[in-house]
């Protein structure tokens, strides 16, 4: 449907229709992914919380040292200067970590907490750089492992503190997925001191590291130090070959060595030639990020198709981590479609933190292969539905293992999770409750108390959520963001996903924050569906449909050369 505000817009409207083609284009074709078709159009119960709200107001709490009362506050100073010579900030895993803070060990804290939080916050707008005197951005630089040779961001700043309180062993995805939170708070808060330098040497490590592997990531971790991978007691993760493509196709993106780029390409090779799903932890989907870019933007032919299976189907080998793929049921009177976790754990065991992550890659992904654009909008109705219910205001208290202690987590510290049944800690008063928001917490140490069920960890990356999802003037239709999470993308225009999940026609409407005019363009149709949008421009979305929706400056003459369409030199959807 137009919107258009006078005779003179609807001739430019014409206008630009003819220039643009001289055949009017077919809509791209939709591929279905059959775990996402599994899920409902309209899950049930429904509630779309602000995400951002949810983002901005866990960093105001969180990061309030000034907090007062027991477990907080939730922020301490480790002054033990590891890897540089600079104050760094831990932050508990769980409210009430007996193992770490100044009561614990000052240096046991986790990157995938404070770096996590740092990243969440920057996406939502907050300058982390400058708050209250501090400089979250470069104080977490300590990460950089330098100390022991390994020179990558790793979850530790000294990994040898992973030991305490029965610990693990060397994990891949927790040496991996450091260096991928690193190079998105790069892009989000540019020009930190040493940064540029830092995000190099990850970059030439990864690179070495992939050439030396050539093609067989068949290891639980790698050594950086001694450039060798190793087998320990945890399954081989392949999909690390995920994780390295991605950092690389980021630095080449950034530095523009074009040995980077192929290493982007050789991990990809070597991630896409496995021969069923190897899915870990959280590395998997930016798999599908890099195929679908590397195959838009440079020529490739990877299949995203098999990629996006392999990620919510999960891994069915009996050496991987079996079962670890995305829910797709109904547990008692909830929806939990759509959250990441065990398939099989228990009957299932969904987790906060991963279904965040899994939202990062996948929607900037739509951009460049929007045959995908409906399956990952329903997926993300479902996903930012169900993800509520790990805060313990979000759902009824007999479906929460602490719910008298809920008061301390301001709903805005969440469960770890959802699991189907509580069959671990066996609560009397939980027995045939399904599901139950929980966490792993009080099984981790001795003394390790029950408020730990509450997890920072978990919670700290909300800010994806809050930079991808934002509500509508038609509920259970979202306006998602594909451009927050795309780091290091080309020169691009604002581009929104869509969903339509009802069964006739609703007519949507974008609001515009500027006060210059826009056209918006749907890219799934290859046309402009709203011109000269001063305030609000509303358009039509057919039911069970997506649109993909890019906001053009007005006057934009739109062409399409060999097998993308453009606007100038910058691409606004690919054939």
């Amino acid at each position: 449907m137009i919107r258009s505000h006078s005779f003179f817009n609807w001739l430019i409207f014409l206008s630009l229709i003819l220039t643009a083609c001289t055949e009017k284009e077919k809509p791209t074709v939709q591929i279905t992914i059959d775990r996402i078709a599994l899920m409902p159009d309209q899950p049930q119960p429904f509630k779309m919380i602000d995400w951002r709200e949810k983002a901005q107001s866990f960093d105001r709490y969180v990061f309030d040292t000034t907090l007062t009362g027991e477990y907080r506050p939730f922020l301490w100073t480790d002054d033990s200067k590891r890897n540089f010579k600079q104050n760094t900030v831990g932050m508990f895993t769980t409210i009430g970590d007996v193992r770490q803070g100044p009561k614990g060990n000052k240096e046991f804290h986790e990157a995938l907490c404070a770096m996590g939080a740092v990243l969440g916050a920057g996406l939502t707008g907050i300058d982390k750089t400058n708050q209250n005197g501090r400089n979250y951005v470069k104080m977490v630089q300590n990460y950089f492992n330098a100390d022991n040779g390994w020179n990558i961001m790793m979850d530790n700043t000294n990994p040898a503190v992973a030991k305490l309180g029965g610990g693990y062993g060397r994990d891949w995805w927790y040496d991996v997925f450091p260096n991928v939170l690193f190079y998105g708070l790069c892009e989000l808060y540019p020009n930190v001191p040493r940064a540029d330098s830092l995000q190099h040497i990850i970059a030439e490590q990864f690179f070495k590291a992939d050439s030396v592997l050539k093609g067989n990531y068949n290891y639980s971790y790698f050594d950086y130090s001694k450039m060798t991978g190793k087998v320990n007691n945890i399954p081989h993760q392949q999909d690390a070959a995920a994780g390295h493509a991605y950092v690389l196709l980021c630095a080449y993106e950034k530095f523009h060595d074009e040995r980077y780029l192929h290493g982007a390409m050789s991990a990809m090779d070597a991630f896409a030639n496995q021969k069923e799903s190897r899915f870990y932890e959280v590395l998997m989907p930016f798999g599908a990020l890099v195929a679908a870019r590397l195959n838009a933007e440079y020529g490739t032919h990877y299949d995203v198709k098999k990629i996006l299976y392999w990620t919510f189907e999960g891994c069915k080998a009996s050496d991987g981590r079996t079962g670890w793929g995305v829910i797709a049921e109904r547990w008692g009177d909830y929806d939990v479609h759509g959250l990441q976790g065990s398939i099989t754990d228990g009957g299932g065991y969904a987790f906060l933190m991963n279904s965040f992550d899994l939202a990062w890659p996948l929607v900037p992904m739509v951009r460049y292969d929007s045959r995908y654009a409906t399956t990952i909008g329903k997926w993300m109705l479902n996903v930012t539905n169900a993800a509520r219910l790990c805060y313990p205001y979000e759902i009824d208290d007999q479906h929460q293992w602490l719910p008298e202690k809920k008061d301390i987590t301001k709903n805005v510290i969440a469960y770890e999770g959802l699991r189907k049944e509580d069959y671990v800690y066996k609560k009397p008063a939980l027995k045939g409750v399904s599901p139950v928001a929980l966490g792993d917490g009080p099984q981790w140490v001795k003394g390790q108390p029950e408020i730990s069920m509450f997890s920072l960890y978990s919670s700290a990356q909300v800010g994806i959520f809050g930079a991808l999802v934002k509500r509508t003037n038609v509920e259970k239709i979202l306006q998602i963001n594909c451009n927050a999470t795309d780091f290091y993308a080309k020169k691009s225009f604002p581009t929104f996903l869509y969903y339509n999940s009802y069964g006739e026609t609703k007519e949507v409407c974008y609001q515009h924050e500027s006060s210059s005019r826009v056209h918006l363009y749907d890219a799934l149709r290859h046309e402009l569906v709203a011109t000269n949008v001063n305030e609000q421009g509303c358009f039509s979305i057919p039911p069970k449909s997506a649109a993909l929706i890019v906001v053009l400056p007005a006057g934009s003459r739109i062409q399409k050369k060999d097998k993308v369409y453009v606007v100038s030199d910058t691409v606004i959807a690919y054939e």
